[in-house]
């Protein structure tokens, strides 16, 4: 796939459900959610011949697995063994919440996951809980551990930074990478889950994250970036065992170098998580379309694709978790 700004479009991020067991304030509203039914999600077999059969041939060769929190969907590694199966595909990665990781990731390694990303948005337990609502760190620090023991490379740590909550926790963050093998990205606060508080705080930018930082370590930049697909400038605290972040959505678009394309919760192909034009698949899908009809759909879906986003300008109708944040 290449769109009209002739962006190659290789990476695929698969919602497997809207459901999660947080309710992180930058990610969805408190209340008033309404789940999608089960039978609004496609099957894991439906999955696999959309990948197989729609997407690879277009060029795809990157699949994350999202949500919500991906592991509440049931038997996920039968979904990780059908992709793996899919001689094209030669990355599946995974972004949680990492409160169940612990217990599943075994099963994961098995499968053929290949990496992991992890939420983790501060080390202080009752402030973890109030970020997330509910969420308990230990476990996530738990799941965090099981990742490393059974070596899935990278491991990456997404922490979201909100003005006046926990950006003073960002030199506590940093110290996880000094002697941990694990990449953690700080990442510019958007108005995509609370609004409201993004208009109370704000967002704390890339550069004032940096300055925080240099006044605690020596930071040099790192020549070749861990393996994935995000969009971070990458630099390491002098000496240390994993690598330091910078996602800036808000500061700095990097639209110019997407490579992603979505497909959310309830089967709809999605161009740009920030736009609300999207193509029903799941529709066409169960009405018999034929791969080639399919595939016109994420094709007229990937013209919708623009040039940059516009942060805040367009109704979104959907959550980060509805669409595979």
């Amino acid at each position: 796939m290449q769109d009209r700004l002739g962006r190659r479009i290789d990476y695929l991020r698969i919602s497997v459900t809207d459901r999660c067991n947080m309710r992180c304030r930058y990610c969805m509203p408190e209340e008033g959610m309404e789940w999608f039914g089960r039978e609004h999600l496609l099957t894991y077999e439906e999955l696999a011949r959309v990948v197989r059969e729609v997407f690879v041939p277009l060029g795809l060769e990157k699949v994350r697995l999202t949500g919500g929190e991906p592991l509440l969907r049931r038997d996920l590694p039968d979904l990780v063994a059908m992709l793996r199966e899919i001689p094209q595909i030669r990355d599946i990665a995974l972004s949680t919440n990492a409160a169940l990781l612990a217990e599943y990731a075994p099963a994961l390694k098995r499968a053929g996951l290949d990496r992991v990303n992890i939420s983790l948005d501060s080390l202080d337990p009752e402030r973890f809980s109030r970020i997330t609502r509910g969420g308990n760190l230990e476990r996530v620090l738990r799941g965090l551990d099981r990742a490393l023991e059974l070596e899935f490379h990278p491991v990456k740590l997404n922490s979201v930074i909100i003005p006046g909550e926990n950006d003073d926790e960002m030199v506590d963050l940093a110290h996880l990478t000094l002697d941990r093998p694990v990449h953690l990205r700080f990442i510019e606060f958007m108005p995509v889950g609370d609004r409201d508080l993004h208009q109370r705080r704000g967002t704390f930018g890339v550069e004032d994250m940096l300055e925080r930082l240099r006044e605690h370590f020596s930071l040099e930049p790192v020549a070749a970036a861990p393996r994935g697909n995000g969009p971070a400038r990458y630099w390491r605290i002098a000496g240390s065992a994993g690598t330091l972040g910078f996602i800036h959505p808000m500061s700095r678009h990097f639209c110019d170098t997407c490579n992603r394309f979505r497909l959310t919760a309830d089967g709809r192909a999605k161009s740009c998580l920030l736009v609300s034009s999207e193509r029903d698949l799941r529709g066409a899908l169960r009405a018999g379309a034929s791969n080639d009809e399919l595939r016109q759909i994420v094709l007229d879906a990937l013209a919708l694709k623009p040039d940059w986003h516009e942060m805040g300008t367009e109704a979104q109708a959907l959550t980060m978790s509805q669409i595979g944040g």
